[in-house]
């Protein structure tokens, strides 16, 4: 298993790298929306659409961007979007982790039905925003992500004892957060001090917000990376699936790589924008 983990990952690197660095925004763009199109697709099957119909809300979510591609590129024209996503996560991520309503039935799945569509388009026009930027902040987006989540394994490893979500996800331990939140703000703290690689988010918020608004950003964004990934495990755990797909070996699906990014996207982009 470790080998074929090792072995896909190096694959995913080897395309995403030399793209991001090197590759047009157009190339970027077109990159990250085949990645959103197959979690859409992903999504559906969580929410108990198979077949046909899975793939049918794969071609609508292609549409979807495609369509959105009218609004432009500017943060102006692509704001409502991530208010629209930040306001989903905000208030119905929350409420679903505590309440548990079940996602794959009635008007909850009619409403993740449509409401994946804007995060899912959502988190395409934040990648580009970001991308726009420059490699250095998109890059550093998702270093916060990956931090939080290393972080919070390694931490829970050596000092987990309380469950953060047991019913959900029981391996997660608030611990495990703890370790991944102080992770982010550790190397947070360096970045923004140095201004190192700048521009990326660090420097960003610190240079737009100060220092103790930046560390309260920050921390949004791990907590939010943390709603995003056991909203994802909620799902998977009411389909009865250990795994979104098991279109990325040793990895599971693609929605299981990038479930914390859904909602740490587009409120990167509104705090900065």
């Amino acid at each position: 298993m470790l080998k074929t983990r090792v072995i896909t990952a190096i694959a995913l690197l080897a395309v995403f790298l030399p793209v991001t660095f090197y590759g047009p925004v157009s190339a970027f763009g077109a990159l990250i929306a085949i990645v959103v199109v197959l979690a859409a697709w992903e999504w559906a099957r969580l929410l108990g659409l198979s077949g046909v119909a899975a793939i049918g809300y794969a071609v609508l979510a292609a549409l979807a961007l495609w369509a959105s591609t009218r609004l432009g590129s500017g943060m102006r024209a692509v704001r409502p979007l991530f208010e629209a996503a930040a306001v989903f996560w905000v208030l119905a991520g929350p409420f679903v982790l505590v309440r548990k309503p079940q996602l794959a039935h009635g008007p909850w799945r009619l409403f993740l039905f449509l409401a994946g569509l804007i995060l899912f388009v959502a988190c395409w026009h934040a990648l580009l925003a970001a991308r726009l930027i420059g490699v250095s902040f998109v890059l550093s987006v998702l270093i916060v992500v990956w931090l939080a989540d290393v972080g919070a394994y390694f931490a829970g490893k050596a000092f987990g004892t309380h469950k953060l979500a047991v019913a959900i996800s029981p391996g997660k331990t608030w611990e495990g957060a703890a370790g991944g939140w102080l992770a982010v703000l550790a190397v947070g703290a360096v970045a923004m001090a140095t201004l190192a690689f700048a521009p990326t988010i660090f420097s960003t918020l610190v240079t737009r917000l100060g220092w103790g608004r930046a560390v309260l950003a920050l921390t949004l964004l791990v907590a939010f990376s943390i709603v995003g990934d056991l909203f994802e495990s909620l799902m998977k755990r009411q389909a009865g699936v250990k795994d979104s797909s098991a279109l990325l070996p040793g990895h599971g699906g693609v929605l299981d790589r990038i479930d914390a990014l859904l909602p740490v996207l587009p409120l990167a982009m509104l705090l900065v924008g």
